[in-house]
């Protein structure tokens, strides 16, 4: 990261990790073959009409496979589910090994054992810096009753823990 406005990349990265993010991971199919990257850049964007957004890094290669596609569905990872997010970042073996995922409609890889999955198709993308803020339209939303997110803080998984 540059100081082109005088703002320390390491400083930075140390004051933005204090901000609490869920971690989702973000699917679509390429060519038959499910696709994910863990993200943690996601949002609510509006209810009229529905629209998510997360930010992919344009460095990423999965995210030109999703982008091709047209669609995505975001997978809201429970407190359980940090070994699966590793999984994904750390892009050696077979991730999807073993996840017994099912396809949204759009035909996306919905993860059954998440809090939550909304399937998008992509509305916009729009150049955000070093990233691009993907805009999706929900098509579709489901959720479990029970269970708490995987929150990550200052470079690790944590727990959000309900009080009362």
């Amino acid at each position: 990261m540059g100081d082109r406005q005088g703002i320390d990349g390491g400083l930075y990265r140390k004051v933005l990790g204090r901000y609490p993010t869920g971690v989702t991971l973000v699917t679509a199919v390429d060519d038959g073959e499910p696709v994910a990257m863990v993200i943690g850049s996601f949002v609510s964007v509006s209810m009229d009409p529905p629209l998510v957004g997360f930010l992919p890094g344009k460095t990423s290669l999965t995210w030109p496979r999703i982008e091709a596609g047209g669609s995505f569905c975001v997978n809201v990872l429970s407190d359980r589910q940090g070994e699966l997010a590793d999984a994904f970042f750390a892009r050696d073996g077979d991730p999807w090994e073993g996840t017994g995922w099912v396809p949204a409609a759009s035909g996306s890889p919905v993860i059954p054992a998440c809090l939550a999955s909304i399937d998008c198709s992509i509305r916009e993308v729009v150049d955000a810096g070093d990233h691009w803020f993907v805009v999706g339209e929900v098509t579709d939303l489901s959720h479990v009753d029970e269970g708490s997110p995987l929150v990550f803080l200052g470079g690790e998984y944590g727990l959000f823990g309900r009080s009362g």
